[in-house]
Order: structure tokens, then C-alpha cells, then sequence
């Protein structure tokens, strides 16, 4: 059992080792420095190892696609159930759906499948400064103490297992080139990871969420940040290219190609410090003013 003082990945890793609690069934909990509600990437990961774990070791995830249907309470654990939709030759399908009091918050479809060989082609990574070069996690928080809110500054702040690079800060936090509809990150997992594959997925299906609305704010010169917006993931996509170790730096270059009626669509594709394209990721999310008419 992990505490607050337990090294950030172990805490990372126990949030994604589920409990089973009967037969494709399993229980995840939330971390007690969650915030208010429960975090979409932590709904998608821990429903991603739900399906994995009935699934045959020889067949990684390739795609998973979700929606989040109410906000999860962070205190209260939260109920997997898999349903086993199809066994193939090549392909396996699981639908996950994750409940609290009765109540479905979130429902994944995941499709697996044999390693093979095939036809190779992908998009070549935006050309940015390395992470090397940009300001750590701890400088930002020192820079950003009168800006950024205190539960954001705090979590900037705690010891944590991911370091994060942001490219244009100034366009995350919505101040500068509205307009702009792109932003690149990069991030990696601390400490060294297990080698097992299907927790390298879990953990990047668990960071894919992070800052993808803010790529359609930025556009406005607004950011997360701004608590006259009501901000919400609505559904998410995820697919698996090739391997990749989720603690060696990646690339998160993220685009909105459009917004419109509440909500924003935004896209992101991962690539690993040579080039290689390994992961894509499609977001809608809830942007609107507090207060706006329904």
C-alpha cells in the first residue's frame, strides 16, 4: 500500500494496479491529492488495464476509444466491469464500462491485437527545441507563483513522477498569439518503468489527457486556468503505433482544428526523441462561459 510519501512512480503504478474483485470485474481508486473531480486520464488508463488484464499477453492494445458520461467523485473507488465483445484470430475487443453508486462515469471500447508485420509510413515530428532546453517543472512553479491558482501551483510544486517541458508557456497559459492553434510538450516518466509494454500504455493512455483543451483555449487567449470557463473532456481516442518507453522524453505535438456549439475538438500525435511516431490521440471537449445560455 502506497502513501504520500511513497516515491511518485510507485504512487503512479499502485493507481493503476486495480484490485480484482470477481470475475472481469476490478476496483481503482483515486489518489487522496486528487482534486474535486475524478481525472480523465486516470478514468482511461485504469479501464484500459481492466480490459488488458482479460486479454491474452501476446496481444498490446492498439486503440481505445471513450466517453465520459458524469464526473467521478475521487472518494469514492471506482467499479469496473469488462465485457469480453470478441476473441479473433488477429483481434480482441473488450468494452469497459466504470461505475460509482450505480452510475456509469465513464465506458471504454479497447481492441488488441497480435504483433505484425506491415507496411511502414508516418507524419516526421515538428521541429522544437529539445526538452533539455526548456524550463523545468520546478522553475515554472517559482515563475508562476502570483498567476497560476493555488491548487495548480501546488501540484506544480509536489514531487512527482512526470517532468514536463512546455515549448510556448506563454500560449498555455493563454496570454500570448491568439490565434494559435498548436502546442508542442514534452514529457517522460521520471524514474525508470518496468518493461512491460502494457504498462508503458497505460501510463502514456494516462498522460494523453493532459492540456489537450488547452490547445483550443490558447486559440482564444484563454487557458484552463480561467475560472470563468467550464471546461470538460467529453470523449477520447487513443492509438497505439509501436512500442515506446513512457521514461524516455516524448513529444506531445497537439493541434484544435476547430470549435464550435460548446465544444472543441483537439488532436495530438506522440513521437519519441529519434522521430518515431508512436501513439495519435482525438479529444472533444465542453468549452464554454459560466452562466452561458443552454
Amino acid at each position: 500500500m502506497t502513501t504520500d510519501s511513497s516515491p511518485p512512480l510507485e504512487r503512479l503504478l499502485a493507481l493503476l494496479d486495480l484490485e480484482c474483485v470477481g470475475e472481469d470485474a476490478f476496483r481503482g481508486h483515486s489518489p487522496p491529492t486528487a482534486g474535486p473531480m475524478v481525472f480523465g486520464g486516470q478514468a482511461i488508463a485504469q479501464a484500459l488495464v481492466a480490459a488488458r488484464r482479460t486479454v491474452p499477453a501476446d496481444r498490446p492494445a492498439h486503440s481505445l476509444h471513450g466517453y465520459f458520461v458524469l464526473a467521478g467523485d475521487p472518494k469514492t473507488p471506482i467499479d469496473y466491469t469488462v465485457e469480453r465483445v470478441r476473441d479473433g484470430k488477429s483481434f480482441t475487443t473488450r468494452r469497459c464500462t466504470a461505475k460509482q453508486g450505480g452510475s456509469t462515469i465513464f465506458s471504454l471500447e479497447a481492441s488488441f491485437q497480435i504483433v505484425e508485420q506491415g507496411f511502414e509510413h508516418s507524419f516526421e515530428p515538428p521541429e522544437v527545441p529539445g526538452p533539455e532546453t526548456l524550463a523545468t517543472t520546478s522553475a515554472l512553479s517559482e515563475r508562476l507563483k502570483s498567476f497560476l491558482p493555488r491548487g495548480a501551483l501546488e501540484r506544480m510544486e509536489k514531487n512527482s513522477a512526470l517532468d514536463i517541458r512546455f515549448v510556448d508557456l506563454e500560449g498555455m497559459l493563454g496570454g500570448a498569439h491568439p490565434g494559435k492553434t498548436r502546442q508542442n510538450i514534452w514529457f517522460r516518466i521520471v524514474d525508470p518503468m518496468p518493461g512491460d509494454d502494457a504498462v508503458h500504455q497505460a501510463v502514456l493512455a494516462y498522460l494523453s489527457d493532459m492540456t489537450l483543451l488547452n490547445t483550443a483555449l490558447a486559440a482564444h487567449g484563454r487557458s484552463i486556468f480561467d475560472h470563468t470557463l467550464q471546461v470538460a473532456s467529453l470523449d477520447h481516442a487513443l492509438w497505439f503505433h509501436r512500442p515506446f518507453r513512457a521514461d524516455e522524453w516524448l513529444l506531445y505535438a497537439q493541434d484544435s482544428p476547430n470549435a464550435s456549439g460548446g465544444r472543441a475538438l483537439t488532436r495530438g500525435q506522440l513521437f519519441t526523441r529519434d522521430g518515431r511516431m508512436i501513439a495519435s490521440v482525438a479529444q472533444e471537449g465542453l468549452i464554454r462561459q459560466r452562466g452561458a445560455k443552454i
